[in-house]
């Protein structure tokens, strides 16, 4: 309802009029509402809820050729190029076949293309992920009395066989190897995470991915690349050493390195130095001339294809012992679905990698938004990547989320949409179909310098530290504590440890908020922190109070003893002192504030303390976020001793949330048109102090008056 004009000036001077709020729905009618809601259905409703479903169908339908097509087929011909080689090197990571890499990264690029947002994202096998599910996947093989250690099949011997016969009719397996109930786990614990980030986007709770701070991404990130880099160290040296799991992993890795680093195999020692160098150069000039490379160097291509034709001419495997790939099938396996009991039983587990490849995939895909001026959904980017993981894991696929490497080379080589992801999933087809077994003679130590060198970007994060302490010591503890525990404990564990950390850095922040008595500048009507500008001075007879942060059951003790600090009258104490002692006694000597004068006789007789220094407090509610029922019960307490000594307690700048509360409360009236809230609420601080001086002269000139 608009004001009208008379209402709205008086005097000459602009008076606020507050608007009349609705009356909030009853439960009964809020529900009834949102059944509707929910349940109305039409031919357009049902169009809408398919684009939003798969925004390819809009974006497809505005897509212009000539300014996008060349740019789209050539970054998805470098992605492609890069991905074939990386899909084959991760499966090192997840303890899983080449060709359940290379399934994985089909399957993804073309259910993100027709569900993501993003228009620059890669969604694919990721580093880190492949990481984690490794870890569950050994760990299950060791209870299903497989041997974790053995990497799989060389040539002639591709299938492993149960440590102990007695498992078989218990598990299930009788038909089943090692390399059989890796990837039904790795399925299972792919649909579960998929499950988890299916429900999270249904129910809107995109924004629980950025409770993972950067800095704990980052530390995770580098911590979980130590682990990798450890994990790999075996086949960079041919050491045939125990895949140790659980707590001290990296440690325990460590030394069983350096008890076998006699053994190691000369011809993989050879190859994976030579390997390295080249990568690593390949790396530093396409970093250094970049601005010139109109594409990066496929290095890791070239050097996966020049390493197996050498081994492959060389006999390296039947010749030194060196391990390789071996066999790759060609085409695809009939789908299977998922184990229900193995999911039970990766349950926990998979919540962690859900996590992780949500916060992953939701912060990259607003980087690359932000970056270039357009909008990502979260929770459709939730629905996204869930159902890269949930539908794949029906066709031996595994954990996938957006990569950051891969998305930085999509953006530079001129993507302009998500076409690109279908290029790549068409380059990775064909070595599906016809070029996989040309890998059978790959060494592992080349693909264990792939994983390595792709690591760089990730540890160069420790770079970042000394710049991150400078900002923020809090950010940089989560960091090192992050990092810390992933290296040295484990990476679930440091994702827990990070989060708790974040947590309680917020809880802290949240706990003991910035406070200050505000003071005037001249005649103005700004109000600021002496602390922080020059020649400002405190209202007389008005304290003016600012507390940066919400008020609320965790930080309502700090708000009241910052307060009584500041102004120098602990107001509980006095109150209960004067009840101690009667109405009619005043403050002695020793009380934080003067009592009043003797002559007033009793404590009615007069209006206005005659020894305190202020007359009203001021509380500058525009930081104020927040006000729960222990903060509300707060202001009804430190109103009420206030105006037990004759103190005036103002609110000013307070937004509706708080003012709602406020009046739902009790704290002010119920009606907004009350001249309770009129006397209590202000617009500004300036307005406060004002109403405040005026006051007093009212109640002065009435005191003199008896």
């Amino acid at each position: 309802m608009e004001a009208s004009s008379e209402n709205t000036e008086q005097g000459g001077q602009l008076v606020l009029v507050r608007r009349r709020p609705p009356p909030p729905p009853g439960l009964r009618e809020a529900l009834k509402a949102g059944l509707q809601r929910s349940c109305a259905c039409s031919l357009q409703g049902a169009w809408a809820q398919l684009q939003a479903l798969f925004p390819a169908i809009c974006w497809l339908r505005k897509y212009r050729p000539r300014e996008a097509l060349a740019g789209d087929v050539m970054s998805g011909l470098v992605i492609g190029i890069i991905l074939v080689p990386q899909a084959i090197a991760y499966s090192l990571l997840a303890g899983l076949q080449p060709i359940y890499s290379l399934y994985t990264s089909f399957f993804a690029n073309v259910i993100y293309f027709l569900m993501g947002t993003s228009r620059h994202v890669s969604v694919g096998i990721f580093s880190l992920l492949c990481l984690m599910v490794g870890q569950v996947v050994d760990r299950e093989l060791l209870l299903a009395g497989f041997d974790p250690s053995q990497d799989g099949p060389g040539p002639g011997a591709n299938r492993s066989s149960l440590n102990d016969s007695a498992t078989v009719p218990a598990l299930g397996l009788q038909d089943c190897g090692r390399d059989c109930y890796a990837i039904r786990v790795a399925t299972a614990l792919t649909l579960m995470a998929g499950v988890y980030q299916v429900l999270m986007g249904i129910l809107g709770l995109g924004f629980v991915s950025t409770f993972l701070s950067q800095p704990l991404l980052d530390g995770f990130a580098m911590g979980a690349s130590v682990t990798i880099l450890t994990s790999q160290l075996r086949h960079l040296l041919g050491v045939r050493v125990p895949r140790h799991r659980g707590p001290g992993l990296v440690v325990s890795t460590w030394l069983s390195l350096l008890r076998g680093a006699g053994q190691a195999n000369l011809c993989d020692v050879l190859t994976s130095a030579m390997c390295l160098a080249v990568l690593l150069a390949a790396k530093e000039l396409s970093d250094r001339f970049q601005h010139r490379l109109r594409v990066p160097l496929p290095a890791e291509l070239l050097v996966i294809v020049v390493a197996t034709l050498v081994s492959h001419l060389g006999q390296f495997h039947e010749r030194f012992g060196s391990s390789v790939a071996g066999d790759i099938p060609t085409g695809f396996m009939a789908p299977r679905a998922p184990d229900l009991g193995l999911m039970w039983r990766v349950a926990l587990d998979a919540a962690s990698l859900a996590l992780v490849g949500s916060a992953f995939s939701i912060s990259l895909a607003e980087m690359f938004a932000r970056s270039h001026g357009y909008a990502v959904r979260a929770n459709q980017e939730l629905l996204a990547v869930g159902c890269c993981n949930v539908l794949p894991a029906f066709f031996h696929c595994f954990a996938t989320s957006a990569a950051l490497a891969k998305s930085l080379v999509k953006t530079a080589t001129g993507c302009r949409t998500q076409l690109s992801s279908v290029v790549s999933a068409a380059v990775v087809l064909l070595v599906l179909l016809v070029l996989a077994p040309l890998f059978r003679d790959l060494q592992r130590s080349v693909l264990a310098c792939v994983i390595v060198v792709s690591l760089r970007g990730a540890l160069r994060k420790v770079r970042d530290v000394p710049r991150l302490w400078r900002l923020s010591p809090a950010d940089t503890l989560v960091w090192v504590a992050t990092a810390a525990t992933c290296v040295l404990v484990s990476t679930e564990a440091g994702l827990l440890a990070g989060v708790l950390l974040s947590l309680l850095s917020l809880a802290g922040r949240t706990h003991r908020p910035r406070t200050a008595l505000l003071a005037r500048a001249g005649g103005s009507s700004f109000y600021g922190d002496p602390a922080e500008f020059e020649g400002l001075a405190p209202e007389p007879g008005v304290q003016v109070f600012r507390f940066m942060g919400p008020l609320c059951y965790a930080n309502k003790d700090f708000f009241l003893q910052s307060l009584y600090s500041l102004t120098g009258l602990d107001v509980g104490y006095m109150v209960a002192r004067r009840k101690e002692r009667g109405p009619g006694v005043g403050a002695s000597e020793g009380d934080p504030v003067g009592g009043r004068d003797p002559s007033s006789g009793s404590g009615t007789a007069s209006l206005v303390p005659a020894v305190t220094r202020f007359h009203a407090v001021v509380i500058d509610c525009a930081p104020l976020l927040f006000l729960d029922v222990a903060g509300l019960a707060t202001l009804q307490e430190l109103h009420r001793d206030y105006r037990a000594l004759g103190i005036s307690l103002l609110l000013a700048c307070c937004n509706p949330s708080v003012t709602d509360m406020l009046r739902r409360g009790g704290f002010l009236g119920e009606d907004p048109g009350d001249t309770a809230e009129d006397g209590q609420l202000f617009p500004s601080v300036h307005c406060a102090v004002q109403a405040a001086l005026a006051r007093h002269q009212e109640l002065a000139a009435a005191n003199s008056i008896l």
